[in-house]
Formats: C-alpha cells, sequence, structure tokens
C-alpha cells in the first residue's frame, strides 16, 4: 500500500492548525481600539465611524479558515481569510511534496544482505537501502517566493535528515517457513512471507517524532521573527506523526527472495534440511 492518501495528510496537518485559534491581528484585543475625540465631555469613541456602515460588521469566514479574525470587521475578516488561504496553499503544497517523495522512495528502496538460518532471515541495521528523501521533497515543494522556499527547505531537511537513520535502522524478521526443511542441496529462490512493516523497529524512529521534527523545522528556518512559523511547523510534524504510524501499519515488507545452501542434506539419510548461511535480497519496491 502506499503512503496514507494524501488529503488525510494536508487535513489532519489543516486541522492541527486550525485548532490553534489564532486570530489575526495578532493581540488585537491585547490593544486598543478606540480613537477618542478628547474635545468631547466623555471622550468620543471615534473608532467605529471611520469605517462605513457596512464595513464595522461582515459574516465571519467559515470555521475551516485557518486563521480567525479579532473582530466582524471587514478588513480583520478579509485579512483573515487571505492570510489564510496563502497557508492553506502552503500546507497543501508541502504536504504533496512530502508524500510524493515518500511514494518515490518506496518505488526505489530495495533490501540486501538479509541472513537465513532455517526458516528466519534476519534484517541488520543497513539492510534497507533508499535515496536520501529530501531533494526529492524539495523538487516538488512550494518555493515561488524566498519565503515559502525557506519554509520548504526548512520542512524538507527536517523529515529528510531524520528519515534516514529510521530506515537504515530498520531491524527484524523476515519468514521463510519452508527453508526449515529442504529436500535439496541448496534452497530454490524464494520470497519471504509478506510482514507489516510496523513489526520492524529502528532506533532512529525517535527522530521522526513530531516534537523532535518540530525543533528541526524551527532550528533549520534560523528565523525566530517569522510569524506562526512554530505553529505551522507543530501542525506539520504532529500529521506526519499520524500518518507515519498508518504507513506502518499498512505497508508490507514482502518479495524478499531468500535462497541459501542445506549443508545436512545427505540422502538417503538426510533427506532434509534446514538452509543454513543463506541471503535474502529484494529488488525495489519490496517495501510496499
Amino acid at each position: 500500500m502506499p503512503w496514507p492518501p494524501n488529503d488525510m495528510f494536508v487535513m489532519l496537518a489543516k486541522m492541527n492548525f486550525i485548532a490553534k485559534g489564532i486570530k489575526l491581528p495578532v493581540d488585537w484585543e491585547a490593544l486598543t481600539d478606540k480613537i477618542t475625540d478628547p474635545s468631547a465631555p466623555a471622550g468620543r469613541d471615534m473608532y467605529p465611524e471611520a469605517f462605513k456602515p457596512a464595513e464595522r460588521t461582515v459574516p465571519p469566514n467559515s470555521p475551516m479558515n485557518l486563521f480567525r479574525e479579532s473582530t466582524l470587521n471587514k478588513y480583520h475578516v478579509g485579512t483573515a481569510k487571505e492570510i489564510g488561504e496563502q497557508y492553506e496553499k502552503f500546507i497543501e503544497g508541502v504536504c504533496g511534496a512530502v508524500s510524493s517523495a515518500i511514494g518515490q522512495w518506496m518505488s526505489a528502496a530495495s533490501i540486501v544482505g538479509v541472513n537465513i538460518v532455517g526458516p528466519v532471515g534476519i534484517l541488520h541495521p543497513g539492510c534497507v537501502v533508499g535515496p536520501p528523501l529530501m531533494p526529492l521533497i524539495l523538487s516538488s515543494a512550494p518555493k515561488a517566493t524566498p519565503m515559502e522556499l525557506k519554509f520548504s527547505m526548512a520542512v524538507a531537511n527536517a523529515i529528510g535528515t531524520m528519515w534516514l537513520p529510521w530506515h537504515t535502522g530498520l531491524t527484524g524478521m523476515c519468514m521463510y517457513p519452508a527453508f526449515a526443511a529442504v529436500p535439496a542441496p541448496v534452497a530454490p529462490p524464494m520470497p519471504n512471507v509478506p510482514m507489516p512493516l510496523v513489526t520492524y523497529n529502528s532506533p532512529g524512529e525517535a527522530g521522526l517524532s513530531p516534537s523532535t521534527l518540530k525543533s528541526l523545522m524551527e532550528a533549520n528556518l534560523a528565523d525566530p521573527t517569522a510569524l506562526h512559523a512554530s505553529d505551522l511547523f507543530d501542525a506539520i510534524s504532529k500529521a506526519f506523526g499520524t500518518v507515519f504510524q498508518l504507513f506502518k501499519a499498512t505497508t508490507l515488507v514482502k518479495n524478499v527472495i531468500g535462497t541459501g545452501p542445506v549443508p545436512t542434506f545427505a540422502p538417503p539419510f538426510v533427506p532434509v534440511g534446514p538452509v543454513l548461511g543463506g541471503i535474502g535480497t529484494g529488488p525495489p519496491g519490496c517495501i510496499s
């Protein structure tokens, strides 16, 4: 199965961002929204009169807009909508780039050097070989403006950097039940029993946790003044964490072709024997 549907990744990232309830203009309620006429007896509030009646109160944005408006003033509502659409477009673009890159990685990743003893093949660290993820992400990530490029590079570098130790650190077993008793001096090539990727472990997975990815994205951006960057990276990282777990549960390690000698085979006295010192190899696409 491919990487979980990109629509799921995008929707989760958007919902994570919406849940933060960010209002624009930021901290408006903490600021004065009044313009007073000091010559008036009680200090006449001039702020509402700075706008036409039709501008003072308009319908709010959709609940699915990424930002909330601080007031129903036409310009507050319009600003929240415009900036929300910009962030929405970026989320769609960068999540799509990550999904596409992982799909390409799955098509190219292979498995080499599985050690087979009897019915069990041991997949050691370094057996999974795949292309770097960062350039695959960046090739289709949003970069129409300098700021988009900075944000895209921050995301691509974080996920790409942490993906490498995860896949190179994968360990687990490939099962070959028929190799427990083979009636031949050499076991014929045979694929492993498909195994869910979630059954394989990697010490590098800690680097793909939402908190680690968010911190790395912020460090890559290296711009503490960038508005809403922390919230954006948090939303994307948490969405990635959810779909990554689904990816592991629905992806199979399969077609790892095993073969090897049966040194104890000695008919007619020993008509069958286990494979010892066998090797398993999976072609590109064996993780899918």
